[in-house]
Order: structure tokens, then C-alpha cells, then sequence
């Protein structure tokens, strides 16, 4: 009996400075009982407007930032940028310089140049107006799609959108409005990788010249185990920088997107 009482008293020593901790983690009966509406209607008029509470938005929020990487390439100009980069690459005769990382970096900051404008009229028609709790959230993504339909629409191909309308089932739009983003994204797509490898095959030529006349030279001196690649490898890189290629290379790409 003894040693069960001096247990006890030394037990409860050791607990009692913990019953402040004990009692902060303990939930509120209260709160947890009332719990966080998932939705809440705000009655205006005869008609009740139904709006997501904070919870619902940012589990929405999180799941678009999902697709936001998908967004930036498939809506923007950065697909084209990529693809054509990739390819005066290959042309040069260098796979790995500039690497990977550099060409994706010089696609994304020319990318943010480019759609500069487009994003400064979402910004001030759909975002800071949404901010400034002038508008809902839907309000704002319906906004918002309106600068980024624009710049779709003028880069891409009327057969291309004819071709997905077609396939939809949905003939004869009256109005760019009328276009679904569903039949536009990928429409613009597929004119992107066109435009994209349209630009990389002029680009092409001149290294591919260069190529063949360094392999007839070759031939002719009998040197057939030496590589044509090896020997023109110098001459494509002195005539890209020569011509001042990056600088026009990136003026061409800027100047494609103008309409």
C-alpha cells in the first residue's frame, strides 16, 4: 500500500507541469462541434449567390498550381522558343552547350518578355480588381481568359482550329468569344509546333550546307575516316558568330509572336 502511494505521489509529479500543455492541445469543444462550412450562400435579392468558403479556395488554389507548369507552356510562347532553340543546337553540332537548363532559361525570360503584355492586361482587368474585392473569383478567371484568347487566336491557324471544331462537333463560330479554351489550347498547339519547326528548317540549311561541303572536300582528298562533323564543327560555330546568330535568332523568335 505504501509503495503504491509513493508511486502515485511521484507520477503525478512528473505530470503536473505537463497539464498546461495537456490542456493547450485539447481540442475546443465548441469550434469542433461548429467545424468550417465547406459552403456558404449569401443571399442577394430573390436569387442567393453561393460562394466557397476559405478552405474550398485554397484546396482549389492548390490543385491549379497542379497544372500551372502545363499553363505556361502550352498557353505562351515558351513551346516555340524551346523547340526552335533545341533544334539550331542540334544544327550547330553541339548536343550538350548550351545545356539544357541555359535553353530552358533563356526560353522562360524571353517567354516572360514576350507575354508582357498579355499578362499586364490580366493583371489590371481580372487580378487586382479580384484583389480589391470588386469581383469574384469567377469573375476574375473569365477576365482573365480574355488577353490569353486574343494572343491565341492570332497565332493560330484558322485550318488548325477548323480541324478541332470539326472534331468537336462545333461548326461556324461567329465570334473568337464563341471558341471554347478546350478546342483553342489545342489548336494553338498544334500551329505552335508548325510555326516552331517551320522556323528550325530555315534555320537548318545553312549548317547542313556547310556539312555537305565539308564531306565533298574530304571525299575528294581521300580522307574518309576523318569525321565531316569534326572538321565543319568550327566553321558553323565562326559563321553563327559572325552573323551575330543569338542576336537574331532571338529578334526572329520576338518578331514571330507581332501581329
Amino acid at each position: 500500500m505504501n509503495r503504491l502511494v509513493v508511486c502515485l505521489a511521484r507520477w503525478s509529479g512528473r505530470l503536473l507541469p505537463l497539464l498546461p500543455l495537456i490542456w493547450l492541445l485539447m481540442p475546443d469543444q465548441a469550434s469542433a462541434e461548429a467545424g468550417i462550412p465547406a459552403v456558404t450562400l449569401s443571399p442577394t435579392g430573390e436569387e442567393g449567390a453561393q460562394t466557397y468558403s476559405v478552405t474550398i479556395k485554397i484546396l482549389l488554389l492548390m490543385t491549379a498550381l497542379t497544372f500551372l507548369p502545363s499553363a505556361v507552356i502550352m498557353m505562351t510562347s515558351y513551346m516555340r522558343i524551346v523547340i526552335v532553340l533545341g533544334i539550331v543546337r542540334q544544327a550547330i553540332g553541339t548536343p550538350q552547350s548550351p545545356s539544357s537548363q541555359i535553353i530552358n532559361g533563356i526560353a522562360l525570360f524571353l517567354t516572360f518578355f514576350i507575354m508582357a503584355p498579355v499578362l499586364q492586361k490580366a493583371n489590371e482587368e481580372a487580378l487586382q480588381p479580384y484583389l480589391s474585392e470588386e469581383i469574384t473569383a469567377e469573375q476574375a478567371v473569365q477576365r482573365a481568359q480574355g488577353p490569353f484568347r486574343l494572343f491565341m487566336l492570332a497565332q493560330t491557324r484558322e485550318t488548325d482550329l477548323a480541324l478541332f471544331a470539326s472534331l468537336g462537333g462545333r461548326e461556324g463560330f461567329e465570334s473568337p468569344e464563341e471558341v471554347p479554351f478546350s478546342m483553342l489550347v489545342p489548336a494553338f498547339v498544334t500551329s505552335e509546333l508548325k510555326t516552331a519547326f517551320q522556323i528550325g528548317f530555315l534555320i537548318f540549311i545553312p549548317f547542313v550546307v556547310i556539312d555537305l561541303v565539308v564531306a565533298s572536300v574530304l571525299m575528294s582528298m581521300g580522307m574518309m575516316m576523318l569525321s565531316p562533323m569534326l572538321v565543319s564543327l568550327p566553321f558553323k560555330l565562326m559563321l553563327f558568330v559572325l552573323v551575330d546568330g543569338w542576336s537574331l535568332l532571338i529578334q526572329t523568335l520576338a518578331a514571330s509572336f507581332q501581329t
